[in-house]
């Protein structure tokens, strides 16, 4: 999915409290119009003025569930980062310059890696019910620049006393993904019966966000909202999940080893310096064959979107998970 919006505000990220695993914190949505005013709206908790990262998951949209949405995001770029799509409803199209045309469905993962650079579209074939997440990997310095690449995979059900969770990346409560990462992570949806209670063994080398789709959560005795973030720092083995209602409660459960290296990010792309984001703006906008390749097939009214207008005499700064430097 691309980051449509055109005017975003510039914020500089205070620090982060001090580490601390046995704290959790909340983090709140925005939200944001992707496009016209018929166009999807989605809730965004990552990156935000209090994160960064949770692992190296760097960016978070939530949406839905929309009635009589419409998704049509034409051809955008992205660089040094993967993108990961996951849908409880609906179904999106995607088409990219690796010569990818692939059909996103409920309960199936798919995991774009742009490194170098790549460009995709994203279409609802249909107006209808759309209901998913979006989520962004940043790469590492020594993979930022890897060939384009799209990774499918539907994983099996695992259930566990009133819990079913599919691991979309990594491993969970005896399952594994397939799906291989340059940074260690963990990607789960997670489903609880109501006043279902699980508590499950998590690496104590990970970060974990808890970002909830539906109802409401209790984690480590804290209460998560819906579309409400939750993040711990690394330091324990295990987390206590309460569903205190009397409905299913769904969540996405994000981990990763804390990711210490220092990126700039701007619209669709990642980058290490200010220098490197006007070069692949321009590279964008003036010559996109050249790094970022054609999206064939697609047909929406505009050929491809255009990147923004850097903000003047203002420089980019590097992101880091516990502030900017």
């Amino acid at each position: 999915m691309s980051n449509t919006e055109t005017h975003s505000e510039i914020l500089d990220c205070s620090a982060v409290d001090g580490h601390d695993p046995d704290h959790l914190q909340v983090i709140e949505p925005k939200e944001v119009q992707l496009g016209g005013p018929d166009a999807l709206r989605v809730r965004r908790t990552l990156p935000s003025l209090r994160r960064s990262f949770v692992g190296a998951w760097c960016f978070a949209d939530h949406y839905g569930p929309e009635p009589g949405a419409c998704m049509d995001v034409p051809p955008h770029p992205h660089t040094g980062l993967q993108t990961v799509s996951w849908l409880f409803d609906g179904e999106v199209e995607h088409r990219d310059s690796g010569g990818v045309h692939a059909m996103v469905r409920p309960g199936e993962v798919n995991l774009m890696t742009s490194g170098h650079g790549i460009a995709h579209s994203e279409v609802s074939p249909e107006r209808g019910l759309l209901h998913g997440v979006q989520l962004w990997v940043v790469l590492p310095e020594a993979s930022k620049d890897l060939v384009r690449e799209f990774q499918h995979h539907v994983p099996e059900v695992v259930d566990d006393r009133g819990v079913r969770a599919r691991v979309l990346i990594g491993s969970l409560a005896g399952a594994s993904s397939p799906v291989h990462t340059q940074t260690p992570l963990l990607g789960a949806e997670v489903v609880l019966a109501p006043g279902a209670t699980w508590e499950i063994a998590v690496d104590p080398g990970f970060e974990h966000g808890v970002l909830v789709d539906a109802g409401h959560v209790d984690v480590d005795g804290v209460r998560l909202n819906r579309a409400v973030l939750g993040v711990r720092d690394a330091g324990l083995d295990h987390l206590r999940i309460t569903n205190p209602t009397d409905s299913p409660s769904r969540i996405m459960l994000l981990g990763g080893e804390p990711f210490e290296e220092g990126v700039v990010m701007w619209w669709n792309f990642i980058g290490r310096s200010h220098e490197d984001i006007v070069r692949l703006r321009e590279e964008w906008n003036e010559a996109p064959d050249d790094r970022f390749g054609r999206v064939p097939g697609y047909r929406g009214p505009t050929a491809r979107l255009e990147a923004p207008p850097l903000p003047k005499d203002l420089r980019l700064k590097r992101r880091f998970r516990r502030g900017r430097q």
